[in-house]
């Protein structure tokens, strides 16, 4: 899945987006949730071909002060030229779904402030930045990420 490395031209440094790959991404993903020991939920979509062209992943919400009923959005993405095709909005609808059926009554997700196609897409699906903020640094630049909320 090379999506999150489209979406993220012009946000985070090129030196970052140049060292990104699959395989370091699923690693570190995967060391991530296996040190958190969070059940998290991967959906994939598929075209007639079976090549993956999606990938969503949810869980427990992380962080302090959640309820067990907070689910979490950790990624979603498309490939790059299908954006606007309806797979990230298929994807996030069942997304929504599953987590219904896994206890959880509203979900949370963390957006970087200047990908402002992804806030869109997360508001039109009823997401609203809920006033938190972070920053990670990407190869010492400072990056800022807003969280939004939806009740399901």
């Amino acid at each position: 899945m090379t999506g999150w490395k489209a979406a993220y031209v012009g946000i985070l440094p090129r030196s970052h987006l140049d060292g990104m790959t699959v395989e370091a991404d699923a690693r570190r993903r995967r060391q991530h949730f296996k040190r958190s020991k969070a059940a998290t939920t991967d959906l994939v979509a598929v075209d007639t071909l079976g090549r993956v062209v999606g990938w969503a992943c949810f869980g427990p919400c992380r962080g302090t002060g959640t309820s067990a009923a907070s689910g979490e959005l950790y990624a979603l993405y498309v490939q790059p030229s299908l954006i606007g095709t309806g797979i990230g909005r298929t994807l996030l609808e069942a997304v929504h779904a599953r987590a219904l059926t896994s206890g959880f009554d509203h979900m949370r997700l963390w957006v970087l402030e200047q990908n402002t196609t992804a806030r869109r897409f997360y508001e039109r699906a009823g997401y609203v930045a809920d006033g938190a903020v972070q920053a990670d640094d990407y190869d010492g630049v400072s990056v800022s990420e807003a969280r939004y909320q939806r009740t399901l």
